[in-house]
């Protein structure tokens, strides 16, 4: 093999041809950060949370194909993955998740000791994480706490402290998640049945799509919450008003519960998370807020 052919295998080992889960990765962080900075977040501290985030997931994903390594090739959409398919070697890709994850910290130890400290804990998260399917039924859960944990470090980051409104945030997102990564269960519900692995697809069995409708909703009625407590206005919740009617279309492409609708569907929460993001920078550009989420939580 060459080096451009380990160079691609690499790519495909940490879903760099696949973004959207840097993506819902990011969502979360952004929201954070411009929460927890009253809409002027450092550059230097957003940009090492953007390297961070990709660095991270890109890390999870080889993490998680290295503990699905003998899981993945029973299944039709994941047999072809690199671990899989034995273009790497399990040892090889530890050692990239192990300098990945290094490159990340690296990027930390920019932050104050507060962050660094959260840090730790969210590596714990990402790691645990690939091996709960096993003996967890609700792993989305956790998955939901690993993605949105940008979300207390942003606070830390930007001041030093981490107040209640960032818990509130990341339930958001547990919720958010449990809704989004159901329906990326949904996908490959048989195949994990016949392999013995757990997931919320799994455990809401028919009441999945009633399920993951309800998650969505818990996840909005979180950010109507948090927008309340910010003293958010119009921009903010027009921002909501999009991500919900995402969210709602959703339920077309799920209730028949075919393949090809649970994964549009999944792809779909991108939006959900890019409408939210965007109602809350667009209402500190233009001022609505009447107090800050600091002067509100002190």
């Amino acid at each position: 093999m060459n080096l451009k052919q380990r160079l691609d295998v690499y790519e495909k080992l940490m879903r760099l041809d696949q973004p959207i889960g840097i993506l819902l990765l990011l969502w979360p962080t952004l929201w954070g950060l411009w929460l927890a900075s009253t809409g002027s977040p450092s550059p230097w501290i957003v940009a090492v949370f953007v390297l961070g985030v990709a660095l991270m997931r890109s890390a999870g994903c080889v993490i998680n194909d290295f503990a699905d390594r003998d899981f993945d090739r029973h299944v039709e959409r994941t047999k072809d993955r690199p671990l899989a398919a034995h273009l790497v070697s399990p040892k090889e890709a530890l050692l990239l998740a192990g300098g990945l994850a290094l490159l990340a910290f690296l990027l930390v130890l920019q932050l104050n000791w507060l962050t660094i400290k959260l840090s730790l804990l969210a590596l714990a998260l990402a790691v645990i994480y690939p091996f709960l399917k096993r003996v967890f039924w609700l792993p989305q859960a956790w998955l939901g706490i690993a993605f949105g944990f940008g979300i207390p470090m942003a606070f830390a980051a930007h001041q030093n402290q981490v107040v209640p409104l960032a818990w509130v945030l990341l339930l958001a997102n547990v919720f958010w998640a449990i809704a989004y990564d159901t329906e990326y269960a949904m996908v490959d519900r048989e195949d994990d049945i016949k392999l013995g692995l757990k997931s919320s697809a799994i455990l809401f069995g028919r009441f999945d799509v009633t399920a993951v409708m309800i998650c969505h909703a818990l996840f909005l009625a979180c950010m109507v919450y948090v927008g309340v407590r910010a003293q958010c206005g119009v921009c903010y919740f027009a921002g909501l008003v999009v991500a919900a009617c995402i969210a709602a279309y959703q339920y077309l492409l799920i209730r028949e519960r075919s393949r090809e609708g649970c994964f549009s569907a999944f792809k779909l929460n991108n939006f959900v998370g890019a409408a939210v993001w965007a109602g809350i920078v667009a209402e500190f550009v233009w001022r609505i807020p009447l107090l800050s989420v600091a002067q509100v939580v002190r």
